[in-house]
C-alpha cells in the first residue's frame, strides 16, 4: 500500500486517539471489537464510531464482521502512528519521495526542521515474497501467536540496536538517529548499492575491505547473514557502507559458520561474475577467504550477548556462567588438594554453600555445597573420643584422667583430619559427577518436554482434523436416513 502522507493533515486528535486505541487492542485481539475500541478511546457522544468511519475511508484500519464487529490496523495506519510520534519528538518535519523498496521494508526521504535530509525505513514484514519470517528468524522469544505488525516492530527495534552498537564500535554503517514502532530513522548516505556498479578502479582494495569487515563482525560476535551486493553501498571514493541488520545472528548460533561462509561466497561470486575480478587468480591478494575459527578466536567484543542476538539467548548465558563458576571451583579444589592445607577461602565457600564446619576437627565443609561432608567430619570426630578410652583401658596402662583425655582428643583430631581429607576428595569428585549428571538430566528433561509438547500439538491437530471430518460427514448426510430413498432399498413396496 502506497504511503500518502497528505492525509495526515486531515486527521484530528480524536482520529489518532482512536487509531491508538485499535493498536492497544491488538495486543490481545487479532480483530479488536468495536466496543473495546470505544472503551479505550473514551470519546463521548459516539465520537469513536465517527472516527472509525473516517479512518476506514482512508484505509488506515480494516473492518471485519465475519465473527463479530471489529477492526484491525493496516500498515498505512501503523505508518501514520510512527510518523506522528517522530514528528511530535521533533525528529522529522516532512516526508518526501520513496527511494528504496526491499523484500521487507520501504525507505523514504525525510527532513527535519533544519532542512537536513535523512532516511526513514519502514519495515513491511509479511509481504507475499517474504512470509517465512517465523520459521527463518527467532524474533518471537516465546509463544506462537503473532501479527505482522508486531514482527515488524521487533525487526525495527533489532535493526536500530545493531546499527547503533556497530556504529559505536567504528564500523561503516549509517548513523542511527531514532526509531518508533516499525520505523527506523537514520542518516542518508550519498552512495548507491554495489549491485549497480559495473567497474571499480581498485577492486582488490574494495574486496579486501569487505572481507576484513566480515572478520571484524565475527570478532564482535556477529554474522551478518545477508552480506551481498544489495546490502553494501559504495560512494564515489569507493568507500563501502554496510546496511540491513535485522537478520544478524550470534557466532554461537548452530549455523553461524555456515552462514559466515555463505556471506563470503556471495562476495566472491559477485566480484568474479559481475566485475570480472577473480580473487583466486590475484597473486598479490593477501586475504582471499577469512577463517571463521580465527575470527572467533580473536573475538574482541560481545555485541551478541549485549543485544541478545539470534542464537545466543539468556539460558545460554546462564549455562556459560554456571560452567565458568564450576571450573573456578574445581581449580580452587585442585589448588587446595595440592597444597594439603585448609585455606580460609575454602571455609568461606563452604559456609556460603550451606555446609557447616566439622566440629572437633577444624576442617571446613567441601566447596561442593553438600552437607554430607560436614556431617561425616562430625561423626568421625565424635567417634574418636568414644573409641579412645576403651583402647586405653584395654592396654593396662592407666594414665591420669586429664592426661588420658588429652591423648584421646589428640588421637581423635588426627584421625578426624585424615578422614576429612579423604572425604573431601571423594566429595569433590562426587560433586563434579553430580553436577554433570544434573546438567545431563536437565538436557534430557528439556528434550522429553519438547518431544511431549510436539506430540501433544500433533495429537490436538489430528483430533481437530478428525472433528472437522466428522462434522463435514454429518452435515453431508443430514436428512438422509436409511430406507428413505427407494433406490437404496427402502421406501418402495414389492
Amino acid at each position: 500500500m502506497k504511503l500518502d502522507v497528505n492525509v495526515l493533515r486531515y486527521l484530528s486528535r480524536e482520529d489518532f486517539r482512536v487509531l491508538t486505541a485499535v493498536e492497544m487492542g491488538q495486543k490481545n485481539h487479532e480483530i479488536v471489537p468495536s466496543s473495546l475500541i470505544d472503551t479505550i478511546a473514551g470519546l463521548k457522544h459516539g465520537g469513536t464510531f465517527k472516527c472509525l468511519k473516517h479512518l476506514l475511508r482512508h484505509k488506515l484500519v480494516h473492518h471485519d464482521n465475519s465473527k463479530y464487529d471489529g477492526y484491525r490496523l493496516t500498515y498505512l495506519g501503523y505508518d501514520y502512528l510512527a510518523i506522528k510520534a517522530l514528528v511530535n519528538r521533533g525528529a522529522i518535519a516532512g516526508v518526501g519521495r520513496q527511494i528504496g523498496v526491499g523484500k521487507e521494508s520501504d525507505i523514504f526521504e525525510v527532513t527535519n526542521e533544519e532542512g537536513e535530509v535523512m532516511a526513514l525505513k519502514l519495515h513491511r514484514l509479511g509481504r507475499t515474497s517474504f512470509r517465512a519470517v517465523k520459521s527463518k528468524r527467532d524474533y518471537l522469544r516465546k509463544g506462537s501467536h503473532f501479527s505482522w505488525l508486531y514482527l515488524s516492530r521487533l525487526a525495527a527495534l533489532k535493526e536500530y540496536a545493531f546499527m547503533k552498537a556497530l556504529g559505536d564500535h567504528g564500523l561503516p554503517v549509517p548513523k542511527a538517529i531514532d526509531h518508533n514502532r516499525h520505523a527506523v530513522l537514520m542518516t542518508l548516505l550519498d552512495a548507491y548499492p554495489l549491485v549497480q556498479v559495473r567497474e571499480l578502479s581498485n577492486p582488490r582494495r574494495v574486496y579486501t575491505e569487505l572481507m576484513e569487515m566480515l572478520a571484524r563482525l565475527a570478532g564482535l560476535g556477529l554474522v551478518h547473514c545477508d552480506y551481498n551486493e544489495f546490502n553494501l553501498l559504495v560512494n564515489e571514493e569507493e568507500e563501502v557502507t554496510l546496511i540491513d541488520f535485522p537478520q544478524m545472528v550470534s557466532v554461537s548460533h548452530p549455523n553461524a559458520q555456515e552462514l559466515f561462509e555463505r556471506d563470503v561466497e556471495c562476495i566472491i561470486r559477485f566480484f568474479s561474475k559481475k566485475l570480472g575480478y577473480v580473487p583466486q587468480q590475484d597473486e598479490e591478494l593477501e586475504l582471499i577467504r577469512p577463517s571463521f575459527q580465527e575470527a572467533v578466536a580473536a573475538i574482541q567484543g560481545s555485541i551478541d550477548t549485549e543485544l541478545r542476538a539470534s542464537g545466543f539467548k539468556r539460558e545460554h548465558q546462564d549455562a556459560l556462567d554456571r560452567f565458568v563458576t564450576s571450573r573456578h571451583g574445581e581449580s580452587d579444589d585442585e589448588e587446595d588438594s595440592s597444597s594439603g592445607e585448609d585455606s580460609d577461602d575454602e571455609g568461606e565457600e563452604g559456609s556460603e554453600s550451606g555446609s557447616s564446619a566439622a566440629s572437633g576437627s577444624g576442617v571446613a565443609g567441601s566447596s561442593s555445597g553438600y552437607d554430607t561432608d560436614a556431617e561425616g567430619g562430625d561423626s568421625s570426630a565424635r567417634e574418636g573420643p568414644s573409641s579412645g578410652p576403651s583402647s586405653t583401658v584395654g592396654g593396662g596402662a592407666l594414665a591420669p584422667p586429664e592426661q588420658e583425655l588429652a591423648n584421646t582428643a589428640s588421637i581423635a583430631s588426627s584421625e578426624a583430619s585424615d578422614d576429612d581429607e579423604a572425604e573431601q576428595a571423594d566429595a569433590a569428585a562426587a560433586g563434579e559427577s553430580l553436577a554433570q549428571l544434573s546438567l545431563v538430566e536437565q538436557q534430557r528433561r528439556a528434550a522429553v518436554t519438547a518431544k511431549l509438547t510436539e506430540q501433544q500439538r500433533k495429537a490436538a491437530r489430528r483430533a481437530a482434523m478428525a472433528s472437522l471430518s466428522r462434522n463435514a460427514t454429518k452435515s453431508k448426510n443430514k436428512g438422509k436416513r436409511p430406507g428413505a430413498d427407494a433406490s437404496v432399498g427402502g421406501g418402495g413396496g414389492w
